[in-house]
């Protein structure tokens, strides 16, 4: 599956009323070389930023959770810095709050691009075209 494949299928998920890290962890569970059913479970609890938008964006923490498994937990930190700079250059924070604006009503990044952010921040840092 390319890159673009990828962001559809998290996006379709998202459609469907998936949260962020599962839409994520669905269109990367095959790369971390995991049961794509276990990760879309462990995915369950980081919706809306951990559940008070307080917390990292859902969709880089599914990114993050992929790189652990395709990395075999070697070097996965410094690929994880990697992603999550990628990231912030493309959404703005990795805040949930702040991407969403509760605090200034100015929305950073939307539930489907930070989707799509993660997925290609995924993609570039690991060399999937």
């Amino acid at each position: 599956m390319n890159k673009q494949e990828r962001i559809e299928l998290a996006l379709e998920k998202h459609k469907n009323r998936h949260n962020c890290c599962q839409c994520t962890l669905a269109a990367l569970a095959d790369l971390a070389g995991v049961d794509g059913n276990d990760l879309y479970k462990l995915g369950a609890g980081f919706a809306g930023g951990m559940g008070n938008a307080n917390g990292v964006c859902g969709a880089l923490v599914g990114a993050v959770m992929s790189l652990g498994g395709a990395t075999n937990g070697n070097g996965t930190v410094f690929t994880a810095r990697e992603l999550s700079e990628s990231f912030r250059k493309k959404c703005g924070s990795i805040i949930c709050r702040e991407l969403k604006g509760l605090d200034t009503g100015k929305m950073l990044c939307s539930c489907d691009d930070c989707i799509a952010n993660a997925v290609e921040a995924y993609c570039e840092v690991t060399g999937i075209e």
